[in-house]
């Protein structure tokens, strides 16, 4: 049973197959990859067009082009549709894709390190120092902007990377880092954090509404500052976690037969993790706290085609840019002209898959 998961998520392939083995996973890889690209490129379009005043996708369409270099076509539109596709709905639908893209990856690699089918982004702590480092400035004296610039994504950014460092620090054990205490220490971090959230909202602030759209999540106001402010940091994390993709199918065996193997399981494991958290911060900096994407977008594509951390890494990031542009494209128009935090929307889908994730765990392969 064990050679046969090794040669199923392509760790130790029948003599003489290392070769047609690639060959078959590029092959495979690059038509769903091409498909749900298009798809991505076909809700990005709809849910620009779509809202309190309904653009025609073409005219969308010619309006970003428009914007692009060497491209010359000349207006035809009421210049309101430019400032509201180029300068309010674009921006907007393009920080939901990269949240939705960085919480998939995440989550994709929390599942594999942790070998976890359940394990999500916020597993250890990012979210809840996230969330209290935001409610901090919120509640405080401090500005919510300096020359400009909205202080909040950097500081709900810091408060992620000091719980995730703060649980790291506790779990680690002479040079390894245990993953069963890391988790621990995550979950202990992460209900502190909560409570101290909690009562800084009920003793301090008269008004908690501000406090609670942002821990439910929400992309309202996004614009390509925010894009500006995402992508340095999502850009490395992808690439570090993409390259990581055949480590992980090995890690799905156990630790000790990876370093048989020749990896450094605490140095990848250290990577891993900071990338997945980085990217995590970076997310929840300029969206708040949405739930489920995480979970749901690796578990859509371990569903329909298989485990191979090679290709679920990157089809995760397609299936959960998607996911989220999709769902608040249902958060601004489902009560429009009123807009529901997204993190409504995607618990509303995601709580029902996870109850069907917990009864199916028995018969799936993870």
């Amino acid at each position: 049973m064990k050679l046969f998961l090794q040669r199923t998520v392509g760790v130790v392939p029948r003599e003489g197959e290392a070769e047609t083995s690639a060959v078959h996973l590029s092959r495979f890889a690059w038509r769903p990859l091409v498909l749900g690209l298009l798809v991505v490129l076909g809700v990005s379009l709809l849910a620009t067009a779509k809202g309190a005043v309904n653009v025609p996708p073409m005219t969308v369409a010619k309006i970003v082009a428009s914007r692009l270099p060497l491209v010359d076509i000349s207006p035809a539109w009421p210049s309101s549709w430019e400032a509201i596709v180029w300068d309010i709905r674009l921006p907007r639908v393009v920080v939901a894709g990269l949240v939705g893209m960085s919480l998939a990856m995440a989550g994709g690699t929390f599942q594999g390190l942790f070998r976890n089918p359940l394990a999500d982004p916020y597993l250890i702590g990012v979210a809840s120092g996230a969330g209290l480092a935001a409610t901090v400035v919120m509640v405080s004296p401090i500005p919510l902007s300096l020359y400009g610039i909205s202080l909040l994504p950097p500081m709900a950014f810091l408060g992620a990377l000091m719980a995730v460092s703060l649980a790291y620090g506790l779990a680690r054990v002479g040079g390894a880092v245990p993953t069963t205490t890391l988790i621990l220490a995550g979950v202990a971090i992460s209900f502190l954090a909560s409570a101290v959230t909690t009562f800084l909202m009920l003793h301090v602030s008269p008004d908690v509404r501000p406090v609670l759209t942002w821990l439910l999540g929400g992309l309202s106001g996004s614009g390509w500052q925010r894009v500006a402010w995402i992508l340095p940091y999502i850009i490395p994390c992808l690439l570090v976690i993409m390259a990581h993709g055949r480590v992980l199918n090995v890690l799905q065996l156990d630790e000790e037969q990876a370093q048989q193997l020749g990896i450094n399981v605490e140095r990848t494991k250290v990577m891993l993790i900071a990338a997945a958290s980085l990217a995590t911060a970076a997310a929840v900096s300029v969206s708040g706290m949405i739930g489920f994407v995480g979970l749901m977008a690796p578990h859509v594509v371990r569903l329909i085609w298989g485990p191979d951390y090679r290709f679920l890494l990157p089809m995760a990031c397609v299936v959960g840019a998607t996911l989220l542009m999709g769902s608040d494209l249902l958060a601004r128009t489902v009560i429009s002209p009123e807009e529901v935090p997204v993190g409504v929307i995607t618990a509303f889908f995601g709580a029902p898959f996870f109850l069907y994730l917990l009864r199916q765990k028995k018969g799936m392969v993870f």
